[in-house]
């Protein structure tokens, strides 16, 4: 295990080793996922190893765990979405190798030289973790509290004029 994550590996030699690192990342350091973030506060902490399977593929385990600032959509407070992602990369040379990848891997194109920048990796499943429409738990309530009358609803629904002239 690595305390000190380097910022390029190459994928193939630290297989062949069954490297693993293990490190902390500051979520204001990752320019893309900052765009959808609330805000920068926080960091992420992932686990990225090595190695071949039984079958000798080629693979990458992450294991991320990191709470996201979000804004909620219903109630527009802040809110801290967690995130646990497991994930096994089957390490390919070219697309047509995804095919041969078992079940249960997510096929990763290498350059041909090899290299691999773990904080991208780690921010690229972070962006894949972000919902399209970030809700916080727990905000049902509103909903409960405040619902709709049924006269605005149906008044909301185009499609009513067209019920009631199907029931004559």
């Amino acid at each position: 295990m690595s305390a000190q994550v380097p910022e390029v590996v190459d994928a193939w030699r630290m297989v062949a080793a069954g490297r693993v690192f293990e490190g902390r990342l500051p979520l204001s350091g990752m320019p893309r996922l900052r765009d959808v973030l609330l805000d920068g506060e926080g960091e992420a902490e992932f686990s990225l190893g090595f190695g071949r399977d039984t079958l000798q593929v080629p693979y990458a385990e992450l294991r991320i765990e990191a709470a996201l600032p979000l804004l909620c959509q219903r109630t527009l407070q802040r809110f801290l979405h967690p995130v646990r992602i497991e994930q096994r990369l089957g390490l390919i040379r070219d697309e047509a190798d995804e095919a041969a990848l078992p079940p249960g891997y997510e096929a990763l194109l290498l350059a041909g030289d090899g290299e691999l920048r773990p904080a991208e990796l780690v921010e690229d499943e972070l962006i894949l973790a972000v919902p399209l429409v970030p809700v916080a738990p727990g905000s049902e309530s509103v909903e409960r509290d405040w619902p709709v009358p049924a006269d605005e609803e149906k008044r909301a629904n185009p499609f009513s004029a067209l019920a009631a002239l199907k029931k004559h």
